[in-house]
């Protein structure tokens, strides 16, 4: 196993920052990373970079998952049972199971990173949420260097969270993901209204897995900029979940207000809306600013610094706090 030193992170994180790791190794099997973590504990772990946010140089060993690997566990005639490898990449895994009229993560399409970081934050949209797939999680313990399976259950997933966010982060290495996929009797969801209409617009009324995948892809490339081309992260700041009381005394000041029902007492209010109305969408400070299409993005256009973004994600988590009445969360990982 070969330890580079003094490597650019700038291809590792979709925020395109350059940020130096003074020590770094890419990993492609949990045989390797059982033997890495026989002599460094004190590591730093990086997959397909696209939920963090590079405010610094690493001290730490960075370690990249390069896990590969799709593998057929169990199948009967409706449900098809699949471990997939940290190190895919997510949309192209989501692609292999529409092509292989494999349902239920079709409208997760285009969504950027790895297989292994998606139940971290337990990834979601339009309608969906990648819990309502995952059976287990396989992970390596730090400590110990021993494999961990942890069921759906135990994984704690809720809203953008899990296990692995709170109680043992930091503690585990994700290795690959389990998945309990349809093959027949697909449970399509086109309930979301940007779905409807896409799929409206082109004259689908029976959609195939294909179709959904294809409506949500055209969907996200109007709205977000791809991380190729303009450094991001996607989604930065939660949609926050508020009380119903006070949605009703924010929509007597703005009625149009979007809103989704969460439960009988709260109510969650898009992110983006709110930080358009406080004026940021589509504001450029230097090289970094707010996405032009989608008020809830925060981009690089070039060599902006970790810093600086995280400066502007502040700014707005103080206005909108002081506008509505409302505290944004950061979804991305800052470090």
């Amino acid at each position: 196993m070969d330890i580079q030193q003094n490597i650019s992170l700038k291809k590792y994180n979709t925020f395109g920052i350059d940020v130096i790791a003074k020590r770094f190794i890419s990993v492609d099997s949990v045989y390797q990373l059982q033997q890495l973590l026989k002599k460094e504990k004190n590591i730093f772990l990086i997959s397909g970079g696209s939920n963090m946010l590079l405010t610094k140089n690493i001290e730490e060993l960075v370690v990249h998952i390069d896990i590969k690997g799709i593998s057929i566990d169990r199948e009967n005639h409706n449900d098809i049972y699949l471990t997939v490898n940290a190190g895919e990449n997510w949309h192209e895994f989501v692609l292999w199971c529409v092509d292989n009229n494999y349902g239920g993560v079709e409208n997760l399409s285009l969504i950027p990173g790895n297989v292994g970081t998606c139940p971290i934050q337990n990834i979601g949209a339009y309608g969906f949420e990648v819990k309502d797939t995952i059976t287990k999680v396989e992970a390596l313990e730090i400590k110990t260097g021993k494999l961990v399976q942890f069921s759906n259950a135990e994984c704690n997933f809720g809203y953008r969270n899990s296990i692995f966010k709170n109680e043992v982060k930091g503690k585990y290495i994700i290795t690959s993901v389990s998945f309990q996929l349809t093959k027949n009797n697909h449970n399509l969801n086109t309930s979301y209204g940007a779905i409807e209409t896409e799929l409206a617009s082109k004259g689908i009324s029976k959609p195939t897995l294909k179709d959904i995948s294809d409506a949500v892809i055209a969907i996200r490339k109007s709205k977000l900029p791809d991380p190729k081309e303009i450094g991001n992260s996607g989604s930065f700041f939660k949609n926050p979940v508020i009380s119903k009381q006070q949605f009703l005394e924010l929509q007597e000041k703005y009625p149009t207000v979007p809103s989704y029902k969460v439960s009988g007492t709260e109510v969650k209010v898009p992110a983006g809306w709110l930080i358009e109305q406080a004026g940021f969408k589509g504001k450029r400070f230097g090289d970094y600013g707010v996405h032009t299409k989608q008020a809830l993005v925060l981009v690089n256009y070039g060599n902006a610094s970790g810093k600086e973004i995280h400066h502007l994600a502040q700014k707005i988590q103080e206005t909108i706090l002081q506008k509505f009445g409302i505290t944004l969360e950061i979804e991305v990982n800052v470090i």
